[in-house]
């Protein structure tokens, strides 16, 4: 004759409670899972629209520039113009790469653009001058404007540079790593990016036919 065993009142209570906390646990770590989930889900919506806003403002500013080269011309401006629709046109494929709309222009803002592109293009010219940045402080020898991409500014005589980050004076060596040629210009006058070679200083490191260097290592060397 087989027995069947039971289980007390206190042991039935005990497996009870078990069972509740378990319960509980899982649906605890199930929680936490989804609201991490939520929260970078929140961080890379909010990258995505800054590095948006950042090209569409870059956009902006180029665009501003070539309407204001058009609207009061002079020798050189088809040149400028040149280099700047180069340099929207290198916006336009990074604003693809990101998911943002191509094209999208901020045309009333001279700020928000991003700080490295490798991903986004921060070093797209903005159409107004600024005064030289705390760039400027930079050691010698150190490589400064990371990420920066290298434009000529159409500009005549011996080869020198404009920047919006070093004072006049300043020496700067720049590498184009696409042909490893490089030049050492000085600054001497004030542009919208970290740098801007005259056309006599782009034609010792450009390869032939382009207006933007893509890949370039910056060096202030004095």
């Amino acid at each position: 004759m087989s027995r069947r065993r039971t289980l007390g009142p206190g042991k039935k209570v005990a497996l009870l409670v078990g069972a509740a906390a378990m319960a509980g646990g899982g649906a605890f770590v199930m929680a936490s899972t989804s609201n991490a989930s939520q929260s970078a889900q929140a961080a890379r919506t909010k990258a995505d629209s800054a590095v948006c806003q950042g090209l569409a403002t870059a956009l902006g500013n180029n665009q501003k520039f070539i309407d204001g080269q058009r609207a009061n011309p002079d020798a050189q401006s088809d040149a400028r113009i040149a280099n700047r629709e180069a340099v929207i046109a290198q916006i336009k494929v990074q604003q693809q790469a990101s998911g943002c709309a191509v094209g999208e222009s901020a045309q009333d803002s001279q700020t928000g653009q991003p700080a490295a592109p490798s991903a986004v293009p921060s070093a797209a010219p903005s159409a107004a001058p600024s005064a030289p940045a705390a760039g400027g402080g930079a050691a010698s020898g150190q490589q400064v404007c990371t990420g920066s991409t290298v434009t000529l500014s159409g500009e005549g005589g011996a080869p020198a540079a404009s920047s919006n980050q070093f004072p006049a004076g300043t020496r700067l060596k720049v590498t184009n790593l696409d042909n490893d040629k490089s030049t050492t210009v000085e600054v001497t006058s004030v542009s919208g990016s970290c740098v801007l070679l005259n056309n006599a200083a782009f034609e010792q490191v450009r390869e032939p036919g382009k207006f933007l260097i893509r890949r370039a290592v910056i060096e202030k060397v004095g």
